[in-house]
């Protein structure tokens, strides 16, 4: 088991994840058009993290929750996941989202956020402490997944966007 929070029940759960698309959504709400298309100096606008936090939620629902297949989840070749090398998915996900308008990519991390509370207040959290995968020698719960690809990367992707905003 690892070092990380973990919270003890659902409510703590889903509280922490609430705190920090709250936080995220109102960072989102006050950029500019122009503010929200800039790119910052590793050529991602806060659009572009925006969608790729939409992407991976649903990557988080489909994949480690639902268990199906990466690649067709992510909509990519079955080649392109095989190592999950973020080197290569990232790219791919960014390329498909970066001519999306604003709203449509608000739209979308709105719908899919909405997808995944529906789905978190279905699942019981004894399920959520469960191993992820069979075969994982650490016996890793899903939770961490579901921690990884909420909170904290709401959180990363709101200091990368802040820090954007200060740089230009």
């Amino acid at each position: 088991m690892t070092d990380q929070w973990m919270p003890k029940d659902k409510n703590e759960l889903t509280s922490a994840i609430e705190r920090e698309w709250k936080l995220l959504l109102a960072l989102a709400e006050k950029l500019t058009d122009e503010q929200m298309t800039t790119p910052d100096s590793g050529g991602w606008s806060p659009k572009d993290n925006l969608a790729h936090l939409a992407e991976w939620i649903n990557i988080l629902m489909g994949y480690h929750m639902d268990k199906l297949p990466a690649h067709e989840v992510m909509g990519i070749p079955e080649a392109a996941v095989k190592d999950w090398d973020m080197e290569v998915i990232n790219p791919v996900l960014f390329e498909r989202n970066k001519n999306r308008p604003r709203g449509e990519v608000l739209d979308g991390l709105n719908q899919v956020y909405g997808s995944l509370i529906a789905k978190l207040e279905s699942t019981n959290f004894e399920d959520l402490l469960k191993p992820r995968h069979a075969h994982d020698p650490e016996n890793r719960p899903l939770l961490l997944w579901v921690l990884g690809d909420t909170t904290e990367h709401f959180l990363e992707h709101r200091e990368t966007i802040e820090r954007a905003i200060q740089e230009n």
